[in-house]
Formats: C-alpha cells, sequence, structure tokens
C-alpha cells in the first residue's frame, strides 16, 4: 500500500499500518446504522407523506457523505497498490491451496463420491506434510500410493495457473472469465 495510506507503528518502528483501509471499513457500521435509522422510520408509516419522514435526512445525507469519501480514499489507495508478483506465485505454489482442486479432479474425472474424494486428498496432504514435501513436489509414483486411479494428468492440478483458469462458470477467476468482466465494466 502506498506510503500516503499508512501510519507507523507507536511501538514498532518497521509496521506499517493500513489505517485509511481500516477506517474506510469501519464506516461501514455507521452506514449499517444509517440503515437501521431509517428502516426502523419508515417501519409503521402509512401512506404518503408523515412528519416523521424529517428524520430521513440525516442519515441519508451521512451515508451518502460516507460512501463518497470512502469511494475517493479506496480509488486512490488501490491505485497505489504495488504487488510482489513473483513472492504471490512462490507463497501459492508452497501451500496446499490447491488440495480442493485435487478432490474435485476426483470427483469429476474418477467418479468418485466427494467423502471418498475428500478422503483421498487429506491423506495425500498429510503424506506431503510427513514428508516435507507441497503437493506439486510429490511425483506421480507417490500418488498412486495412495491412490491407484491417478495417472500423470493428475499433476496439472498442482499447478497455479492451471487451478485458476478452471474455474470457468461465471464469476469465476479463469483468464477468459476476468477478461470478460473487464469489457463488461469498462464499457459500463
Amino acid at each position: 500500500i502506498g506510503d500516503e495510506f499508512i501510519t507507523g507503528s507507536s511501538m514498532m518502528p518497521q509496521k506499517r499500518n493500513p489505517d485509511f483501509a481500516e477506517l474506510v471499513r469501519g464506516k461501514t457500521g455507521r452506514s449499517i446504522g444509517s440503515l437501521v435509522s431509517l428502516v426502523t422510520t419508515f417501519k409503521a408509516l402509512p401512506l404518503s407523506y408523515n412528519r416523521d419522514l424529517q428524520e430521513d435526512k440525516e442519515p441519508m445525507f451521512d451515508s451518502y457523505d460516507t460512501l463518497r469519501d470512502s469511494l475517493k480514499v479506496m480509488t486512490k489507495l488501490v491505485e497505489s497498490l504495488t504487488f510482489d508478483t513473483i513472492r504471490m506465485r512462490e507463497a501459492a505454489d508452497e501451500s496446499y491451496m490447491m488440495a480442493t482442486d485435487l478432490a474435485d479432479y476426483l470427483v469429476k474425472n474418477h467418479s468418485m463420491p466427494f467423502r471418498k474424494a475428500y478422503q483421498t486428498t487429506a491423506s495425500i496432504v498429510n503424506y506431503a506434510e510427513k514428508k516435507k514435501k507441497k503437493l506439486n513436489e510429490l511425483n506421480i509414483d507417490e500418488l498412486k500410493k495412495i491412490e491407484p486411479k491417478l495417472t500423470i494428468e493428475v499433476l496439472k492440478i498442482f499447478n497455479v495457473k492451471n487451478s485458476v483458469n478452471s474455474k470457468k462458470s461465471y464469476g469465476g477467476t479463469s483468464f477468459d472469465n476476468i477478461k470478460k468482466m473487464i469489457m463488461k465494466y469498462k464499457k459500463a
């Protein structure tokens, strides 16, 4: 996060607190409070205008101002973001986050009930942890000891890029989906 959106810690000089993001997050409570205030005011009104509605201005205007200011701050904050994509890729590869992909693969490609796929995947993750390996460091022989039905094709599951691209349903993370959504919102 850009330096203009962080503050230092009073105790730890190396710490960078994302105060602006935290303050915007905190504003949601205020806005939800305004909503509750309005809903409570409207709840028992009969038809037409009633004097009760004089109480709708303050929460409406406050919510508008809060949203406007929050959007301004967050737009600039997001523009200031930089990412260490190499470290992000390493962290993803070092994790066991493709375990769910493996369970899904077993269901789709080996007609395995999800409960069995879950148990098989858990056994593979436990094996990898005992061997101090990540999933993408396992070879097909190791995997076959746990699930003999597996073929070398399963190794593709342990690739972050393949995992992201496998999510093709509406709202999924595949590159094609993301491109479509970017185009949609650019047009809008």
